[in-house]
């Protein structure tokens, strides 16, 4: 006994210590640039220390990146970024979850076709989508729209959240369906009142998931949107860097923590669903 107890001991001292060195690895990125917000730039490059000098912490980073141009405020281009980020969500889980529960909740031909065309699209890459949207946007006048970035959501085009939903709504027994039917709710009653306030842990998830890579998004906002006054803020970041004169990257790290301090906050208050549907998607009971 007293050896199975100490080797028990040692096997969890060996797990949370890597547990601890892995975390210190993922977060020290982030550490190192809200550290060289406060640094000048030979401070940055000179060396990997998380902490500026004492003698030379620059406050005024943040103050600049503020005013991230001449005529503009960081905020300007944050609202740019949510004119299209809201929509994108919450089409985005309103699609998938219908999508995911007509093919995981109902049976009709060609349905083993349609989720196998769901696991083709998740592996193919986004960027092999890019080209054609684009060319099907400029044909019918959606090109330099913040649209552009969001209606192809209303069609599901994320399979990898509709494969989430799908995983996720097969944990739910199919005699709650038949229960409903009894009771004499129609689909979409089975859907909003039955499956939905199960799944809510999943379509959290999905939006958290839907709203950062969609703040992250460079490549989108950079195809589809040409005027100035549709720069979306990770566009307006990555301009800091494209001046003529020298970069102040203490600047650029700044901005950099401002636009994700939006993130951060959003990701702490659905942190707990969002481990939930983690934790959950894959596992059938």
């Amino acid at each position: 006994m007293e050896m199975s107890k100490s080797r028990r001991r040692v096997n969890e001292i060996i797990r949370y210590g890597l547990l601890v060195l892995v975390g210190i690895i993922l977060i020290y990125p982030l550490l190192w640039m809200i550290g060289s917000a406060f640094k000048e730039n030979r401070d940055i490059f000179g060396s990997l220390s998380i902490f500026p000098p004492k003698d030379r912490v620059v406050t005024s980073n943040f103050a600049d990146a503020w005013q991230l141009t001449r005529d503009r405020s960081i905020w300007f281009f944050f609202g740019n970024t949510l004119k299209f980020l809201i929509p994108k969500t919450i089409f985005t889980v309103l699609s998938c979850v219908i999508t995911a529960y007509v093919i995981a909740r109902k049976s009709f031909k060609g349905k083993k076709f349609v989720f196998g065309a769901v696991i083709v699209t998740l592996l193919m890459p986004e960027l092999a989508f890019r080209i054609p949207l684009y060319l099907l946007y400029r044909e019918v006048g959606l090109l330099d729209t913040f649209a552009s970035l969001y209606v192809a959501d209303i069609f599901a085009s994320s399979s990898f959240f509709v494969f989430m939903i799908i995983q996720f709504m097969r944990t739910i027994p199919k005699e709650l369906d038949e229960a409903a039917v009894m009771d004499g709710c129609n689909e979409l009653q089975i859907l909003f009142k039955i499956i939905i306030p199960v799944i809510k842990p999943i379509l959290i998830t999905v939006a958290l998931l839907s709203f950062m890579w969609g703040m992250n998004d460079f490549q989108g906002p950079l195809i589809y949107l040409n005027s100035s006054d549709k720069t979306v803020l990770s566009v307006a970041l990555k301009q800091l860097l494209d001046g003529e004169a020298m970069v102040s990257y203490g600047r650029v790290f700044a901005a950099s923590c401002l636009g994700l301090l939006p993130m951060i906050a959003i990701f702490f208050m659905g942190s707990r669903y969002f481990v939930d549907g983690v934790a959950s998607t894959g596992s059938k009971e």
